[in-house]
């Protein structure tokens, strides 16, 4: 996955709220936003027009593309990583640890050194709808949609529509995020664009 720039920056200055906490060593881009009650841990990234809404928390080391959305009260856990135009709905949980314990067998609080932490990836415009959760290690395939309150706990391939505990796919979506519509057994057409898909052994391409 890349997180360069698709675009040249449109200049806005960046925004970070004085109740925000952004901690030394985080990396903050050009004219990302950063709203009330928001953390943002050392070592992470925002990419360049990024807005983090009011109370999100970004753990260390997650990295967040350029021109993402993530909305009120988001959780991402490092070591996440999101692609650029990234939409992360109010109260989405991308998780962090595979086999969660507060303490060892033995009773002793667990520390760092206890476990490994593995991440949620999501490509480029990929949107996961409000309060969904996201259970690491999966990665949200380019465009792909959750849906709202659904629990990922596996792959989801590009432009696909996915929801419900656990998710399953129910459809396709284009890049406009509008269900696609079949016009025969393989071709699936955008409402909104007219862009026309084609699917291939289970993935969905765009029609050359």
């Amino acid at each position: 996955m890349t997180l360069s720039s698709a675009r040249p920056h449109s200049g806005a200055r960046t925004i970070v709220a004085p109740t925000a906490t952004v901690e030394d060593g985080a990396r903050v881009g050009p004219g990302a936003q950063v709203w009330d009650q928001t953390v943002v841990r050392s070592g992470a990234q925002i990419g360049a027009e990024t807005i983090l809404g009011r109370g999100v928390y970004i753990g260390p080391g997650a990295r967040l593309g350029e021109r993402c959305k993530v909305q009120n009260q988001a959780l991402v856990y490092e070591p996440a990583v999101l692609g650029n135009g990234v939409f992360i709905g109010p109260a989405v949980v991308l998780t962090n640890d595979t086999y969660p314990r507060a303490v060892t067998p033995d009773g002793r609080r667990k520390g760092a050194e206890d476990w490994e932490a593995v991440g949620v990836t999501i490509e480029e415009g990929a949107a996961i709808g409000a309060r969904a959760v996201c259970v690491a290690p999966v990665r949200i395939g380019r465009w792909a949609s959750v849906g709202a309150g659904s629990v990922v706990t596996r792959d989801v391939p590009d432009h696909a529509l996915v929801v419900g505990t656990p998710a399953r796919q129910v459809g396709w979506v284009g890049r406009s995020g509008v269900p696609l519509v079949s016009d025969n057994r393989d071709r699936w057409i955008c409402p909104v664009s007219g862009e026309v898909y084609v699917e291939i052994d289970g993935r969905l391409e765009e029609a050359r």
